[in-house]
């Protein structure tokens, strides 16, 4: 979705407020490195779930919301991939309900989500106590979750998941690709772009970073049919599943 991790996005606006220190800034920077140049494992993903809880206990949660409020548009809008903003209203005008799925933590999550016009969204949820992060983490989204949370969301909303859509750039969201009809990967790390050799699996490739505005002045610049065709790839960081919405009424109508 963005060409830079949410996460670390944020990192400087967090470390002038005095959320983080520089060691954190480092630390955060050579662990999402390390998980571009070889992916992660469950062991590596339950390390970063409770390194992320330790770090954020005793934040404010209004203190980050407000943070990443006034940053979003510096931090994130211009590294929004065009090809990715394309592809989100291919589904959309398709009649699609867009779903952003992130292992970031959902005050990030959602802001950017409202930023592309997505209003659902499974995201990692921290505990709160007395409107402090308490340590705690209630959901991580990463790994089986992902595809767990998801699966969940098709049984409530009755969407038909063999006729759904999910994109991903990491193999840790193994599950969540496997869960669907259309698995999609894009900018792939090395083991997830063998795995979609071997299942012959759709690689797309973005690589083209465009702010909220000039997307929508050179829209012809960049068709949705780019979306579909490009194979590469990149840098690309951020999770989206697209389900096709079966509503119960509609599904008895037609019989």
């Amino acid at each position: 979705m963005i060409a830079k991790s949410s996460a670390l996005a944020f990192g400087r606006p967090f470390y002038r407020d005095g959320l983080i220190t520089r060691r954190d800034v480092v630390k955060s920077a050579y662990a999402q490195l390390m998980f571009r140049l070889g992916g992660t494992d469950e062991q590596t993903m339950a390390r970063t779930r409770d390194y992320l809880a330790t770090l954020c206990k005793g934040w404010p949660v209004e203190q980050v919301r407000q943070i990443v409020a006034e940053t979003l548009h510096e931090l994130i809008n211009p590294y929004v991939y065009a090809e990715a903003a394309a592809l989100i209203e291919e589904h959309q005008a398709a009649g699609r309900d867009v779903v952003l799925v992130s292992a970031s933590g959902e005050e990030m999550v959602r802001p950017i989500g409202a930023l592309l016009g997505i209003t659902d969204v499974i995201a990692t949820r921290m505990g709160v106590l007395d409107g402090r992060y308490n340590g705690e983490v209630e959901f991580y989204a990463a790994g089986p979750s992902k595809a767990e949370a998801v699966t969940e969301l098709a049984t409530e909303r009755g969407y038909d998941l063999a006729d759904s859509y999910a994109y991903s750039d990491s193999y840790s969201d193994r599950p969540l690709l496997e869960c669907v009809g259309h698995p999609t990967v894009v900018n792939p790390d090395r083991q997830l772009r063998r795995l979609a050799v071997e299942n012959a699996w759709p690689v797309l490739e973005f690589r083209h970073p465009i702010p909220l505005g000039r997307r929508l002045r050179e829209r012809p610049a960049v068709p949705v049919a780019a979306a579909a065709l490009g194979v590469g790839v990149g840098v690309a960081i951020g999770i989206a599943w697209y389900g096709r919405h079966r509503r119960v009424r509609a599904s008895a109508t037609s019989a």
